[in-house]
């Protein structure tokens, strides 16, 4: 099929995610991937794209990847797809010890699922169960945080902090307790605080995204908050949730955002960058709450999908895990950081710019928006996507944020013409000014 082709049927047939579908396609130039390489994306009409955010944060090492490809192959010469209740395969075991071999000391488990959505679907359930098995049954309450992003299935909205993903389904989402964002640290546990003092014998879990809130327009904490939230939740008895399933591996310039303070939740929710281009994830459990769940006499959580632990997304999971240690990729982020430093840097010096900040292979910038609108409600990142677009890169905004995260084995020359593209789309942006 050719360019008008493809578009012909997509409008004829689909429905995309975070579209609307009434004003697609818009005058904004539509694009029709045919191909994917290393950091790079090709449209029907040849031309090359830096996909400077790792195809919705999840391609950190690049697309189709050699070694990946040759995984994927060899697994599926002896085994495609088995059932994982009662079941098991060597891909899921050898990964299992493999995760956890890299996860936080005290994580002791691993539970499969399909995505980051279903991960914190699980920890949720976990949660409340753990409590119900320990006799503490009033505790089903939750607190997550201004501007929080955990996934679009039911449960995961429900502890979502950004309106506009909220708002539609208040009459099908539970609840919980939702304290003020963590880009205000002061108030952020000024707020955890009261409300672990007044609701903390009846709070499961404390949901967070360590260091680096995304969808909120990729906001960033210090080390020391995500230190004292873990503290706070503990000395009131419930459960610590590190939603990791972006700012995990290596993203943020360690393993686990959650080493940047050298703690261990009590769940770890992983996904997107797990397996690369396999819908998969997985959540690592503490040996304190497995335990209620491996008594000779417990039921069987009631919990699972049909391709929980697919030995196809597991040998590409594992040979993640191997091609992080063999290429270095974190220790990589981390001595490549300064790269995004220096952008946001210049960044901050253009007119237009409200703040900007980086994190590892991440930099961000708040922009002024002429209607007003702030958040993901702006419609200024728009205007910074289109000259990006215009010189080689592909971003993809969140409202009046505009950011790059790249995948992390993107050159320095990749980078820099990134960085270029990015900086030279916000000045014409703001032209005139």
């Amino acid at each position: 099929m050719n360019r008008p082709d493809v578009l012909a049927a997509d409008r004829a047939h689909l429905w995309h995610p975070y579209t609307a579908m009434g004003r697609w396609p818009s005058k904004r130039d539509v694009l029709v991937v045919r191909e994917a390489e290393g950091a790079w994306l090709v449209d029907a009409d040849g031309r090359r794209l830096l996909d400077a955010n790792s195809s919705w944060w999840t391609m950190t090492l690049g697309h189709r990847h050699p070694r990946l490809m040759r995984a994927a192959q060899r697994q599926l010469e002896s085994l495609d797809h088995v059932a994982f209740a009662g079941i098991t395969h060597e891909p899921a075991a050898a990964l299992g010890r493999e995760l956890l071999e890299v996860a936080p000391a005290g994580l002791e488990r691993v539970f499969y699922v399909d995505n980051g959505s279903t991960a914190i679907e699980f920890a949720l359930k976990c949660c409340v169960e753990f409590f119900q098995r320990t006799g503490e049954i009033e505790r089903r309450e939750f607190v997550t945080f201004a501007g929080a992003f955990h996934g679009d299935t039911s449960g995961a909205t429900s502890l979502g902090g950004v309106e506009t993903f909220v708002a539609a389904y208040a009459s099908i989402t539970f609840p919980c307790h939702r304290v003020p964002a963590p880009w205000d640290e002061s108030r952020a546990l000024e707020g955890l605080e009261r409300v672990l003092r007044e609701r903390g014998d009846r709070v499961a879990g404390v949901f967070l995204e360590p260091m680096l809130q995304g969808a909120a327009g990729m906001k960033m904490q210090s080390a020391s908050f995500l230190r004292r939230v873990a503290e706070l939740t503990r000395a009131h008895g419930a459960l610590f949730v590190a939603d990791e399933v972006f700012a995990g591996y290596g993203r943020t310039g360690r393993f686990w955002a959650c080493d940047h303070a050298e703690i261990a939740p009590d769940l770890l929710c992983t996904g997107k960058a797990f397996a690369q281009f396999i819908p998969m994830g997985a959540v690592l459990v503490s040996g304190r709450v497995y335990e209620p769940f491996a008594r000779e006499d417990a039921e069987a959580l009631p919990y699972g999908h049909t391709f929980n632990g697919n030995p196809f997304g597991a040998a590409l999971a594992r040979e993640v895990l191997a091609i992080y240690r063999d290429e270095r990729i974190v220790a990589r982020v981390s001595e490549d950081g300064a790269l995004f430093r220096a952008s946001a840097e210049r960044l901050a010096a253009m007119p237009g710019v409200v703040r900007a900040r980086s994190l590892g292979f991440v930099v961000a910038a708040d922009l002024e928006d002429p209607s007003g609108a702030e958040g993901y409600s702006g419609t200024i990142g728009w205007r910074v996507y289109e000259e990006a677009l215009a010189r080689g890169v592909y971003l993809r905004p969140l409202g009046s944020t505009v950011y790059a995260c790249p995948p992390l084995v993107t050159s320095n020359e990749d980078l820099a013409a990134l960085f270029d593209a990015l900086e030279s789309g916000v000045r014409a942006a703001f032209a005139g000014r």
